[in-house]
């Protein structure tokens, strides 16, 4: 069993000036550096690290695909040999006109943010918003760079519980809700544990998990509207014991092309079961094009972020989180400039 009382720190020597969460995180469990993957025209010229054996879908013959680099490696073994990678699906956004999020505004329960540690959004600026703010630049940057309906689809998932995936969704909705030109669709997929609606103090109501199981219901109506400008919700839905069943039919498809398609300036965020608690999580994986794995600095083991890296590794983009730090190896402090702090 991983030992995760005892969280690795960064090696003696290591360049820290200027790191981000994802090179924070990097640092500490000793994975890359946190960078958009280029989208070369063919990879035969291209060296890469040997990358560690994922478990892949299977892609149909009739679905484009873009190349990809792969992201991660054997810890154990740095070598420069070419490695074969897997083709990703890409969604192909059609010519209609995109879906209208029109449901009911509600008000999202501001003391209930301050009481959990959440971004307040009509609060001054704070070191928690600044951090997201990096986090989600970072995240436009990539689907910009790509122009996909998958790249702007976004899973926060963790490997075990406790580890802060909830907490990081949710404030990388309210962080993006901020954007003047975009809009945010946090979407609840812990089917079997959902905390997204008790997060923000909002009604349970239908969602996700009854669009894939209705073909009669369109997950786009039952999307809610928040009295914060542009950021809309999907709650889980009524529960099931064949949740992941329905997320690999392929009904789901469907469903998440409809949540995107073309709606260039839309992000979905999806918080997700951890990676090795539920199987949802691998499912979700095929239909992202980012992955972000929230780690605690406290908590997570080295072992257990490699498990769950394979387990979605369906997703081409990988980035690592580190939440809860106690310390930044570089002694920066956001906040400090703006004369605030916390």
């Amino acid at each position: 069993m991983t030992d995760q009382s005892n969280p690795p720190r960064p090696h003696d020597g290591e360049e820290t000036t200027d790191s981000s969460l994802f090179e924070r995180a990097s640092s500490t469990f000793g994975f890359d550096p946190f960078r958009p993957a280029p989208v070369p025209g063919k990879l035969d010229d291209l060296t890469m690290k040997r990358a560690r054996a994922v478990r892949r879908a299977a892609v149909p013959d009739d679905v484009r695909t873009e190349p990809e680099i792969a992201r991660t490696h054997d810890a154990e073994d740095r070598g420069t040999k070419s490695v074969p990678v897997a083709p990703v699906p890409t969604v192909i956004e059609g010519p209609g006109a995109a879906v209208r999020f029109s449901g009911e505004a509600h008000p999202i329960d501001r003391s209930r943010l301050r009481e959990r540690g959440l971004i307040v959004p009509e609060a001054k600026n704070s070191a928690l918003l600044e951090e997201f703010r990096i986090v989600k630049r970072q995240l436009h940057a990539v689907a910009d760079q790509r122009g996909t309906a998958m790249s702007r689809r976004v899973l926060v998932c963790s490997p075990l519980p406790g580890e802060g995936k909830t907490f990081c969704s949710v404030n990388l909705a309210l962080a993006m809700a901020n954007e003047r030109d975009s809009e945010v669709l946090l979407v609840d997929a812990d089917f079997a544990k959902p905390s997204v609606l008790s997060a923000l103090g909002l009604p349970k109501g239908p969602g996700l998990l009854d669009a894939l199981s209705d073909p009669s219901i369109n997950a786009e109506d039952l999307v809610m509207g928040t009295d914060i400008p542009g950021l809309w919700i999907l709650p889980a839905g009524n529960p099931t014991d064949a949740d992941s069943e329905w997320l690999a039919s392929a009904r789901t498809t469907d469903v998440l092309n409809r949540l995107t398609m073309g709606a260039p300036h839309r992000m979905v965020i999806f918080d997700s079961p951890p990676a090795l608690a539920a199987s949802p999580a691998a499912e979700l994986a095929k239909h992202v094009g980012q992955v972000l794995l929230v780690a605690r600095a406290d908590q997570t083991g080295r072992s257990a972020l490699e498990d769950a890296v394979d387990l979605l590794g369906a997703c081409p983009d990988i980035k690592l989180l580190l939440n809860a730090a106690h310390f930044s190896p570089s002694g920066r402090r956001f906040g400090t400039y703006y004369g605030y702090e916390g």
